[in-house]
């Protein structure tokens, strides 16, 4: 099993410690979603449904590792997750691991919400992956889930149980669409989901409300983790007007931030790093006083 503190450490490292580099990124790159009139929403809020939603989608990839962990925890050893078939695709298995002799397997989803067409490719891709893994493991293939975390929803039930029937005739391994708890009871360890839900329940009270999209709440951690960035990154936000005037006031609003990065790029001594150092500079000094006052204090908190 894991304790509260080896849970909350997957689920923060998954979900969060790249939350900053991959706004900003996205911010860089494309920043018409996020500037323009034709737009119901202003930049802060749309840099706070970008962040949302990314969240929404690592915390599938939190759950992927977290179950990886409670199965190892019971004696499962897990065997390279990416495989190539015969036809020489590469594929990737949600879950695969070993015990006693025995290959287990898992495509795992948050939750059971497809539409029509696309239920029907998640069946069709299940088999290709089952068919690779019995190329490779023969009978020692065993069990198969198509497994969704969230028991709440289970709007393509009726149609996947018979489709994986049918691949259980065929294949000969023992295959179960499951839902929650059903997987972990069919396996053996139900306290497996009990843990689970302890943990989940702590660690959402313990999460903010919302996400912050102010860098500048903690600066020193936010230039830490948006440093290593690539040089061009930097130069599209402050190349765009339109990212400068907009958006910089939403994630930078003291400039804090931004003065730490200012001489951890002037350092560097490529032409382009001084131009971002430059950039900074003039951007902390057109701000209202309040901001650019902290440029002075940019070499004591230097990284």
């Amino acid at each position: 099993m894991l304790d509260y503190e080896e849970f909350k450490e997957i689920f923060d490292e998954k979900i969060f410690a790249k939350s900053k580099p991959d706004l900003i990124r996205k911010v860089a790159e494309y920043p018409d979603r996020y500037v323009g009139l034709f737009r119901p929403t202003k930049p802060e809020a749309k840099l706070l449904q970008n962040l949302l939603q990314s969240n929404e989608i690592r915390f599938g990839d939190a759950f992927e590792v977290a179950i990886k962990q409670y199965l190892i925890s019971v004696g499962w050893q897990p065997l390279p997750q990416k495989i190539i078939s015969k036809e020489g695709d590469a594929l990737d298995i949600d879950q695969l691991l070993m015990k006693d002799n025995k290959v287990l397997f898992i495509e795992q989803k948050v939750r059971d919400d497809h539409d029509s067409t696309k239920k029907r490719g998640q069946i069709s891709n299940f088999e290709k992956k089952l068919e690779a893994l019995v190329d490779i493991y023969g009978n020692k293939v065993t069990w198969g889930f198509f497994y969704f975390i969230d028991p709440s929803l289970v709007k393509n039930r009726n149609f996947y149980q018979p489709e994986l029937q049918k691949l259980q005739d065929s294949w000969g391994v023992n295959l179960s669409v499951s839902y929650g708890q059903d997987m972990f009871e069919q396996l053996g360890y139900p306290n497996i989901w009990h843990d689970i839900m302890t943990n989940l329940k702590k660690w959402r009270h313990d999460i903010p409300d919302l996400p912050n999209v102010n860098f500048d709440t903690n600066p020193k951690e936010s230039a830490e983790e948006i440093k290593d960035l690539p040089l061009r990154i930097f130069r599209k936000l402050f190349d765009d007007e339109r990212i400068v005037s907009q958006i910089l006031p939403v994630l930078f609003p003291t400039g804090e931030t931004l003065a730490i990065l200012e001489p951890y790029f002037r350092g560097q001594g490529t032409v382009v790093a001084n131009n971002i150092s430059r950039s900074m500079t003039n951007y902390l000094y057109s701000q209202p006083t309040h901001l650019s006052s902290v440029v002075n204090k940019s070499n004591n908190n230097a990284i």
